[in-house]
């Protein structure tokens, strides 16, 4: 009877115990947590989610596809480079394919074919960026030298003047994090967004 009721007890302080870290690490927690992210840092807690006349069009930090319906790039916008997911957050990754494949030689060929004849440049003229995709799939970004590459071609569709797009490139270029760290680059994004905003 001793033991029954020791077990009782001990059954009833690991429930009340259970309750507790349940209500304290499952609900308190999380719900200060995301509080103060909110106030901290709103927009990165969100998604980093950018709009343009007034509705959501994405977030700066996953990158997207400018296309239509078939696949094809679309010349009044800036293109991102090549993803091997097809910029689906579900399917983040890469090819997993080495320098040494012959697969994704082949790949990187065709895609420098392909933006030459779109850019209208000598292939050897194509950044490395614009053939290869990223380790997620998901990149936002593209060199400086891809924006600019395709500055002349973007400025003739949306009938601008080249120098008004390069300014728009140069002014939307990011240097490396903290002066070191990485590349240069240009969120793709939000260089569209602010091509869309020379139309109003």
């Amino acid at each position: 009877m001793t033991a029954l009721r020791s077990s009782a007890r001990q059954l009833g302080t690991a429930v009340r115990a259970l309750l507790l870290f349940t209500l304290a690490l499952g609900v308190a927690y999380p719900l200060i947590a995301t509080g103060a992210a909110q106030v901290a840092a709103g927009s990165l807690a969100n998604g980093s989610l950018t709009s343009s006349d007034g509705s959501e069009t994405g977030s700066v930090l996953i990158g997207q596809s400018f296309t239509d319906d078939s696949g094809a790039p679309l010349p009044e916008w800036f293109q991102s480079r090549p993803s091997a997911g097809g910029y689906d957050g579900a399917v983040s990754g890469g090819t997993n394919l080495g320098p040494s494949s012959a697969e994704l030689q082949d790949s990187v060929a065709e895609r420098r074919a392909a933006v030459a004849a779109f850019e209208g440049v000598d292939p050897a003229d194509v950044p490395a960026d614009a053939v290869t995709a990223s380790a997620s799939g998901l990149d936002p970004h593209i060199s400086p030298e891809y924006a600019f590459l395709q500055a002349d071609r973007v400025a003739r569709a949306r009938g601008l003047s080249p120098d008004t797009v390069h300014s728009l490139v140069e002014d939307s270029a990011r240097g490396r994090t903290l002066g070191v760290l990485g590349e240069p680059t240009v969120n793709v994004l939000e260089l569209n967004i602010a091509l869309k905003g020379l139309d109003t």
